[in-house]
């Protein structure tokens, strides 16, 4: 049988629906010598912002029941390093490229995509407004709505590229921020980032991370995901990316089947650098097994009744 995994994210095209997240692949090449990347449905670069920042302090990674705790603080070269240093390895990778943005003020996020527009490389960009474990005013922008859309139609003054902001599940509603996403001008919406965690050492009584808490990723977290991505599927019509905990097939297809476009491999990767190969390779025999001629033929189609 001949299965077709192509999707759509708005405008964007997708040769299947399987990209991996920010943070966890680098600038986008660094997989290459593991994997084939031109098999992605396309790669998120880690966030990049206006300066260089060096990251928080060690120690900045934990691993805990279920999944990690990371406090990376964003390390990255800044935007002009990316443009001069990175940018032109991405143009010949054989797959769609989304370049994730952050700023530690609303002119910051404008800057970075102002500074990236004119160049090619890349397709898309993901709006990291939702990051837990950034000591400014990160978390903020995520949490208010109001905050997210002038963001968001701001960037939307500025390209005509896809925009997916990644919005955080640390709200109380997150359907209200993923309106306002779409009242914006968004393409996509990226659900979720990382939940608020710590740990502790009981013998020394401190926390195992340098900044106290991080962002927990990793299998626990799959139910949360799931329901978040539930209830702003109730909310919004725009396409919906899909991660948190994702290490198998089954659970790439709890996603699309609950309302996903697309999904995002993150934790996974660091303990399996083939799995998103093994994802794409499970959703065509699913495909096959079940007589399913195109995978987004499954998108939103969970049974309530």
């Amino acid at each position: 049988m001949n299965v077709d995994l192509t999707v759509s994210l708005g405008s964007l095209k997708l040769k299947n629906p399987v990209l991996v997240a920010s943070g966890t692949f680098g600038y986008g090449t660094e997989y290459a010598q593991l994997i084939d990347v031109s098999k992605l449905g396309g790669i998120i670069t880690k966030t990049i912002t206006s300066r260089p920042r060096p990251g928080n302090p060690a120690p900045r990674i934990w691993e805990v029941a279920g999944g990690m705790l990371n406090s990376i603080g964003l390390a990255n070269v800044g935007v002009d390093a990316f443009i001069a240093e990175k940018l032109s390895a991405l143009k010949d990778i054989g797959t769609t490229v989304i370049v994730n943005v952050a700023g530690s003020t609303v002119e910051e996020y404008w800057e970075v995509v102002d500074k990236l527009e004119p160049h090619s490389g890349f397709d898309a960009y993901e709006i990291n407004v939702s990051c837990p474990n950034v000591k400014d005013e990160g978390m903020a922008f995520g949490s208010n709505a109001r905050m997210t859309e002038k963001i968001v139609s701001g960037i939307r003054k500025r390209t005509s590229r896809p925009i997916i902001p990644k919005l955080t599940p640390n709200v109380t509603a997150i359907a209200e921020v993923a309106r306002a996403c779409e009242n914006s001008g968004a393409d996509a919406l990226s659900m979720i980032n990382t939940l608020v965690g710590m740990s502790v050492d009981v013998e020394s009584r401190r926390p195992r991370l340098a900044t106290v808490t991080g962002g927990y990723s990793g299998p626990s977290i799959k139910p949360v995901a799931l329901a978040k991505l539930y209830e702003a599927r109730q909310a919004v019509s725009l396409p919906l990316i899909g991660i948190g905990g994702i290490s198998k097939t089954t659970d790439a297809l709890e996603f699309i089947i609950t309302g996903a476009t697309a999904v995002e491999i993150g934790t996974a990767n660091y303990v399996n650098p083939q799995i998103t190969l093994e994802i794409i390779s499970g959703l065509f025999k699913y495909c096959e097994k079940h007589s399913v001629a195109k995978v987004s033929d499954l998108i939103g189609t969970l049974q309530l009744d």
